[in-house]
């Protein structure tokens, strides 16, 4: 029997040699730091201090601002300096506490306790994930509360950890899942306490075989968790690509993963579950991959939110080049920057840095309608058609021909001869639909 995969996909250059082999680092704060109060979808936090405040770490200084929405936990101990407009990643200005770290790191009152989550009712596990500002930290950002409260919870069969880790660069999670498994199998214990009819499944890309015999030793007694090895395809890790990989189910865009029975989260989002469920700690930090041509010494670290994106870099020992193209995430899915003067948040998960930038060098031409995106679309969909769609701006044909399907995750444009920019454009028309569909409802 052949390896768990999807229909579709591409083989991109994986660059995980870059940093697979090193361990995670503490790195500490040495200036400021900065918390925005939209670090995950949904409203933003509230703002709970204000200017000459003192905070400590674990302290909650920001309230979700709704039932989809999360708490903003401080760091570290300090001074709030400013609660001002700042820039994230994603190129906003958003609300933003910023606190000057006073270097102690004195903390809230029964920080790290250990808690029995076996004592442990279901609401006030859920309560405490809420509370610890848990998002999802594969990137998508979505609070884990709500993921963890679907509307029927014996419908779930299935509680699958995503350790697929299919971005090129990325090493951020494979290190997790080789130094710290028993965390990772702690927190996935934990989520299946709320569902008592789902089995639970590590789910990693065959690409990682030493995670892969380290977690199946340590769950051969578990009788509801499974290791499940992946063929190492990207996007494997697509929360719909890995439902269909383990399960055979599908899952549409008017679909929740609970409408097919399961829940899907990634490695660090459990291990924060666990930290915050069985150790009494929030979500104070990141692990982040500093990676790519352009670093001298490209390097995982395990970083307090609201840490500078230069102090990473500075710490992985700077540019050996200056690079052309700095990517916040992975090349595939993440965010070109402009500048690196902007905050670690939860859904920071690498800074990737090119010396040269292949996609500005090359020239878009016609399309000579070869058929390559749609053989590797994850979707099943047909990108040419989409395309066409875009460059006339018709929303009614763009929905027509299925087009918020998309996964947006770029293997029809990384696998087209002419080049054309089509996740691009796909990505603006999908904004436009979802904003007219709000407009009208």
């Amino acid at each position: 029997m052949g390896l768990a995969t999807f229909k579709g996909g591409i083989h991109p250059y994986e660059g995980k040699e870059l940093s697979e082999s090193k361990p995670i680092q503490v790195l500490l704060p040495k200036g400021e730091l900065v918390y925005p109060m939209s670090q995950h979808i949904g409203a933003p936090a509230k703002p709970l201090v204000a200017k000459g405040d003192r905070v400590l770490a674990g302290q909650k200084i920001g309230e979700a601002g709704g039932f989809i929405s999360a708490n903003v936990i401080c760091s570290v101990s300090g001074t709030v300096k400013a609660v001002e407009p700042r820039r994230t990643a994603n190129g906003a200005v958003v609300p933003s506490v910023i606190v000057e770290n006073d270097g102690t790191y004195e903390t809230i009152e029964g920080l790290g306790n250990d808690r029995d989550p076996k004592t442990l009712s279901k609401e006030e596990i859920r309560s405490i994930v809420k509370e610890a500002g848990i998002v999802g930290l594969g990137g998508a950002g979505f609070p884990t509360h709500v993921k963890l409260t679907p509307k029927d919870e014996n419908a779930i069969d299935y509680v699958i950890v995503n350790g697929a880790e299919c971005e090129p660069y990325l090493t951020s999670d494979y290190r997790l899942m080789i130094e710290e498994p028993e965390k990772l199998i702690g927190g996935l214990k934990v989520i299946l306490q709320l569902f008592d009819h789902a089995k639970g499944v590590i789910a990693v890309e065959n690409n990682k075989p030493e995670a892969i015999k380290k977690l199946e030793e340590l769950v051969k007694d578990e009788p509801r968790i499974t290791v499940c090895p992946l063929l190492t395809k990207y996007p494997q890790g697509g929360e719909r690509s890995i439902i269909y990989a383990v399960t055979g189910r599908k899952v549409n865009s008017s679909m929740l993963p609970a409408d097919a029975g399961c829940i899907v989260d990634n490695v660090d989002t459990v291990i924060s579950v666990y930290m915050a469920v069985c150790k009494t700690t929030p979500l104070m930090r990141k692990i982040i991959t500093i990676t790519g041509d352009a670093v001298h010494t490209p390097c995982n670290f395990n970083v307090k939110l609201g840490t500078n994106y230069q102090e990473l870099i500075e710490a992985a020992g700077g540019f050996k080049e200056e690079p052309e193209k700095i990517i916040s995430g992975g090349p595939m899915m993440g965010q070109a920057l402009f500048t690196v003067d902007i905050p670690v948040s939860k859904t920071s998960s690498a800074l990737t840095c090119f010396t040269k930038d292949q996609v500005s060098a090359l020239e878009p031409t016609a399309c000579i309608r070869c058929g390559r995106c749609v053989s590797v679309c994850p979707s099943r969909i047909v990108p040419v058609m989409m395309m066409q769609a875009a460059l006339r701006n018709d929303c009614e044909r763009f929905e027509k021909v299925n087009g918020m399907e998309c996964m947006e995750c770029g293997s029809c444009t990384y696998i087209c001869p002419a080049r054309r920019p089509l996740t691009q454009a796909f990505k603006e028309m999908r904004k436009t639909v979802a904003a007219n569909r709000r407009k009208k409802g």
